[in-house]
């Protein structure tokens, strides 16, 4: 009984909480300073971030907003190193300072549009959190906590772009992830209804008007044209984008390699996954494990694809003892179709006993894809290159 809670709290912790104009200080050097701390943040520039937050703070320490971006330069140190845990206590401390700042405004004024969003952001980041460490319960308590109080700053300002990223992210997810696990649709009665398209829409204008919620808005479109949508090419226009503003971020680097594969731009993408590789082997800073694995199994299956299965071998044997180490949920997708390959080549090398064994191991593994269909008939022809 996992998944409800799981999914209900990526309905309801998808909120960035960007903020919009309104809610900054009426200073154009400080706005300035936030924009700049924010890029930073992005381009995993961690401690020119801090040091920006942290003079923001020292200016105006009355204000949340020195606080609350200061926790975000903790969050994607947790989102880049994400199997280290040393950064949560930390994190869940900044944002419950920032909690508590705001609810001392809201006593004051119920509508302080500042105090709202940014106690929205602490408890769906508090929240984020506790799902991504798979505590679900908890992690869907914040969210619920956290979506009325979003809600009640679109109804404040409905016509800010910034505030119109959080209810597109809602109006999207709220109709995709049921659609996708029915198991969670008894849940969703006590929310309002979701509208996919409406969400679309909605997050496209936040990625083009917003002042400061156009990288995470382009991020959920891109996302969402990927996963859901299948709309390739609009991802792939997107991840280049990002990648081009953010040059050192994994994630944007790794969705433009991902990207490139869904169009067939196979030789192009295996150039991003060496560089990723290249990334992750010199321990560049948020080129983790996750990252490592992924581009191993694609450039695997860029050199088996191109007949040089030696090589082929080596990358898909280090994809699988990564994935080994970080799969602790039982076998990914990775590792099932890293295994895949390795016995469709060993196929073609004759090793036919080799072969018979990495089928039978997939078959064991959770099927992705067609991973279980393709073991079965190369376990009773091999594989060979006509088919």
């Amino acid at each position: 009984m996992r998944c409800p809670p799981r999914f209900l709290a990526i309905i309801l912790l998808a909120f960035p909480f960007q903020v919009s104009p309104s809610q900054w200080l009426p200073d154009p050097e400080i706005d300035q300073r936030i924009q700049l701390g924010i890029d930073h943040i992005y381009n995993i520039e961690f401690a020119a971030a801090d040091s920006i937050f942290s003079d923001i703070i020292h200016r105006r320490p009355d204000h949340p907003v020195g606080y609350f971006f200061r926790a975000m330069v903790v969050w994607w140190q947790i989102l880049t190193n994400f199997d280290d845990e040393a950064k949560d206590a930390k994190f869940t401390d900044m944002l419950e300072g920032v909690i508590a700042m705001c609810e001392k405004r809201l006593d004051k004024d119920p509508r302080d549009v500042t105090a709202l969003f940014f106690k929205g952001g602490a408890v769906g980041f508090r929240g984020r959190l506790r799902a991504n460490r798979s505590k679900w319960l908890s992690a869907a308590n914040d969210g619920i906590v956290a979506l009325p109080i979003v809600r009640k700053a679109y109804e404040i300002d409905p016509k800010n772009y910034d505030i119109l990223l959080g209810i597109g992210i809602y109006n999207y997810y709220a109709e995709v992830v049921p659609d996708k696990y029915p198991v969670v649709k008894p849940f969703m009665i006590f929310f309002p209804s979701g509208d996919r398209k409406k969400g679309l829409e909605q997050l496209d204008l936040a990625a083009r008007f917003s002042k400061y919620a156009r990288t995470e808005a382009s991020y959920f479109l891109m996302q969402n044209n990927f996963t859901f949508e299948k709309n390739y090419i609009k991802a792939l226009e997107i991840a280049r984008q990002l990648h081009v503003l953010y040059p050192r971020n994994p994630l944007f680097h790794r969705y433009l390699g991902r990207c490139l594969v869904s169009v067939g731009f196979l030789s192009d993408a295996n150039e991003e996954f060496v560089e990723i590789e290249k990334r992750f082997r010199q321990k560049e800073t948020g080129y983790d494990i996750y990252d490592g694995r992924e581009a191993y199994y694609y450039i695997g299956k860029y050199d088996f694809l191109a007949g040089r299965l030696e090589k082929a071998l080596a990358s898909l044997f280090t994809c699988d003892s990564l994935s080994r180490k970080i799969d602790k949920d039982g076998p990914s997708g990775f590792m099932s179709l890293a295994n895949l390959l390795i016995g469709m080549i060993y196929d073609l090398l004759n090793k036919r006993d080799h072969a018979l064994q990495q089928y039978k191991k997939v078959l064991a593994m959770k099927e992705y894809e067609t991973s279980h269909l393709e073991a079965r008939k190369y376990m009773i022809r091999p594989y060979k290159r006509s088919q």
